[in-house]
Parts: C-alpha cells; sequence; structure tokens
C-alpha cells in the first residue's frame, strides 16, 4: 500500500495514547492523537483521518458523545470509528454499534497486534 493509512487516536490517558502510537507507527500508520473528546472532533474534522480509535470512559465528554457528534457531522460520518474500550458487555456493544461504531475493540488486547486488527477491521468496513 503506497499511501499511508491515518489514524486518529482518542483516549485520555497519554500512557495509551503512546503505546498505540508506537506500535501503529510501527506498522506504518500516521497517527494523530487527542487527549479528549473536543480536541478529537476538531482533529476529525481538519485531518480528516481514515480510521478513528474511540475510547469510550473519558471525562467531560465520554465516547459515545464523541460518536454522536461525528456521526451528525457531514465532514466526519463517513469514518469510521471502531470503539476501543473496557466495556466489553454485550449490551455497551449494541449502544455503540446503535450510536454509529463501525466496530469495538476490547481492552486489553495485544498492542503489537493492532494494527492488523485496524486493518482487517477497516478492509470489512469498506466492504459492507
Amino acid at each position: 500500500m503506497s499511501e499511508k493509512i491515518s489514524v486518529l487516536v482518542v483516549d485520555d490517558e497519554e500512557h495509551i495514547r503512546n503505546i498505540l502510537e508506537y506500535n501503529l507507527r510501527l506498522e506504518g500508520f500516521e497517527v494523530y492523537l487527542a487527549e479528549n473528546g473536543r480536541t478529537a472532533i476538531e482533529h476529525a474534522r481538519q485531518k480528516k483521518p481514515d480510521v478513528i480509535l474511540l475510547d469510550w470512559m473519558m471525562p467531560e465528554m465520554d465516547g459515545l458523545e464523541v460518536l454522536s457528534e461525528l456521526k451528525r457531522d457531514k465532514t466526519t460520518e463517513h469514518i469510521p470509528v471502531f470503539m476501543l474500550t473496557a466495556k466489553g458487555m454485550a449490551n455497551d456493544v449494541g449502544k455503540a454499534l446503535l450510536r454509529g461504531a463501525d466496530d469495538y475493540i476490547v481492552k486489553p488486547f495485544e498492542p503489537e497486534e493492532l494494527g492488523e486488527m485496524v486493518r482487517h477491521k477497516l478492509e470489512s468496513t469498506v466492504k459492507n
């Protein structure tokens, strides 16, 4: 693939952002970071990433609120959003999917495998 896939990583925990950024860059992704929901929405509108990895549990504006805002906005509604969260109960997954999440990655996961998971999920999202 000649053009890098761009990923916006949204998580309020700096160490998680750093781990994700490191591993995604190793896999050849272009990575943008956001530490909160407002910054995530701004980055999504300005940078138009290929995919967004969005944490659910964040202060001020949680991931579901960010997801709803992104899916209501004509400039960002097309961007696949994968929830990246410790909330792995079936009803949590259902809530996120109903709000417009394209997929769901439950923490903990192997950071080394994240790039392949994102590629795979992005390919299946594009095919649907």
